[in-house]
């Protein structure tokens, strides 16, 4: 079970919102570098980054401080990135300068020609992201619900080669009100590719849910308020979840 730090960016500035209101920002650090290198001493063995941004823009917005992440962060562990990722040139451009998985959300549901081409032409760096709602799927920074649900469209994208789905409960995301374990192992059940679980990760407790059902085809799960806030310490989340999973040095 991997546990993923998040890094939002927004402004230059990393940053957690509350349900995905950027006027609901709270700035955590100015060092976008200085934080990456902290959950790299804490622990952590990917990172998560999102350009917010670029997410309501349509295009990359946050390219300085991504960059400085990166730079940190050289090869020591994956960095994956999603917001505004539109076009194949995008994807490209981050993928030469450092980041290892590529995240495509909104434009996977409005254009999955789109989604199907970067599979195609990155084979093995694409991963969607699925924002739900009660089982249905939200895009555009979570403002618009679809008719679509999220079982469907995520084993329409794994057959386009997706290498793994970010599924985040909107309802819970930002708000330490626990991980929707119910309809994360629905999804996972689903699907033969990894399911990287978001949204409501609260405390100890949510790492011990999580890594009962990993078995189910969970292989992580993004924190993010929970380890800026201190409800969760990261290092010590980790070594739970590898103490659990039997997973040693």
């Amino acid at each position: 079970m991997l546990l993923i730090p998040a890094i939002d960016l927004k402004d230059g500035h990393c940053v957690r919102l509350k349900q995905g209101e950027m006027d609901a920002a709270t700035v955590f650090s100015e060092d976008p570098g200085a934080m990456a290198r902290h959950w790299l001493d804490a622990g952590a063995r990917r990172l998560h980054l999102v350009d917010l941004n670029g997410a309501f823009a349509g295009k990359p917005k946050n390219g300085a401080a991504i960059r400085a992440i990166t730079d940190e962060v050289g090869d020591d562990v994956p960095v994956q990135l999603g917001g505004g990722i539109r076009d194949l040139d995008t994807i490209e451009h981050y993928l030469d300068n450092g980041i290892t998985y590529m995240i495509i959300g909104t434009a996977a549901v409005k254009n999955p020609g789109f989604l199907h081409d970067a599979c195609s032409a990155f084979p093995g760096h694409i991963i969607v992201g699925l924002d739900a709602k009660d089982g249905k799927v939200a895009v555009d920074g979570w403002s618009k619900l679809t008719g679509h649900d999220v079982v469907d469209l995520a084993k329409k994208f794994e057959d386009y080669g997706v290498e793994s789905v970010i599924y985040t409960d909107i309802g819970r995301d930002g708000m330490l009100s626990g991980v929707n374990i119910e309809a994360t192992v629905r999804l996972a059940r689903a699907l033969r590719i990894p399911v990287i679980a978001s949204g409501g990760i609260t405390d100890l407790r949510d790492i011990d849910a999580l890594c009962a059902v990993e078995e189910e085809g969970i292989m992580g799960a993004i924190t993010g308020r929970a380890i800026y806030e201190g409800t969760l310490d990261f290092a010590a989340a980790q070594a739970r979840a590898d103490e659990l999973n039997g997973v040693t040095e």
